[in-house]
């Protein structure tokens, strides 16, 4: 026998139970990846509207698990993505932001303290204590990773300063923001009262966003090492793919109700996508199937 083959470790020629199922899982996005990240958001930017136009029969309209499983596919790139860099500290400092999304977002229904006086006008699943989504993670937190992780991308070697990385991730986070709520009020998700002056959005929800997402940016820094965070963006090509589909969907929506300012936030987005040198029009033709 080989020496090198005794010296191998056990562990190089018999992938653990975990790795299997994450080159299951990367495989399974990449065979997938246009239907994820462009049909999925096309068709949920047309059922959405097409829902708050009343062109949808009452079980299709705004309905909830169709709305939680679109969701959740489109967020399978990040979440795949990511999963090999999720340890027990990262699983610890996400649950954290878990708890502080539910309590802020809780605190924000009862006392319209930070964002305003809003509610919501439509049931995203089950709800808790009856006032706010239970997938709340699911909506909120995905955005603020993606936040994070463009914003690392773009910025190079400046990501380093702790001072420039943390405040230009929280701007993106709030960025999002401005392409989400306006989208979502529009169709009707959830309403203020009264209306604010951005597409019916107050000022004072940007200001609670620049509380919360600065809170979840801080922890989603302390949750990564970043170094190994930026060494796995950059192998797994689809991991921002879950910003692609926001940007198709939310930037859609913002176009046909003409919310010009949150749609060009939206391109604005995906001229930092083009910036990271993760998508060039050579992966767009690649993944359109059978081109």
């Amino acid at each position: 026998m080989d020496s090198d083959a005794q010296m191998e470790p056990l562990g190089a020629a018999y992938p653990t139970g975990r790795e299997r199922l994450q080159a299951r899982l990367e495989e399974l996005v990449r065979e997938n990846r246009f239907t994820i990240a462009v049909v999925f958001p096309v068709i949920g930017a047309v059922t959405l509207v097409a829902s708050a136009e009343g062109l949808l029969p009452e079980p299709l309209a705004f309905n909830p698990l169709l709305i939680l499983f679109g969701t959740l596919v489109m967020r399978s790139p990040l979440l795949v993505g990511l999963l090999p860099r999720i340890g027990w500290w990262a699983l610890g400092a996400l649950g954290v932001v878990t708890v502080y999304t539910y309590a802020i977002e809780l605190v924000g229904v009862r006392t319209d303290w930070p964002y305003g006086a809003f509610e919501y006008t439509i049931q995203l699943g089950p709800m808790l204590f009856g006032e706010v989504p239970l997938a709340l993670p699911l909506f909120f937190i995905p955005l603020v990773l993606n936040a994070y992780l463009l914003t690392v991308l773009v910025l190079g070697q400046w990501a380093e300063r702790l001072l420039v990385r943390i405040p230009i991730a929280i701007a993106a986070v709030v960025a999002i923001d401005l392409v989400l709520d306006p989208a979502a009020v529009a169709i009707g998700f959830w309403a203020f009262d009264p209306p604010g002056i951005v597409y019916g959005v107050p000022l004072s929800n940007y200001f609670g966003w620049v509380i919360s997402g600065t809170v979840a940016v801080v922890l989603v820094d302390l949750a990564f090492d970043r170094e190994a965070l930026l060494a796995r963006v950059r192998e797994c090509e689809f991991i921002l793919d879950d910003l692609v589909s926001f940007v198709l969907l939310w930037g859609a929506i913002n176009l046909l109700y003409g919310n010009w300012l949150a749609a060009a936030v939206a391109g604005g987005f995906c001229l930092g996508l083009f910036a990271t040198d993760q998508y060039d029009l050579e992966i767009v033709r690649t993944a359109v199937p059978s081109v």
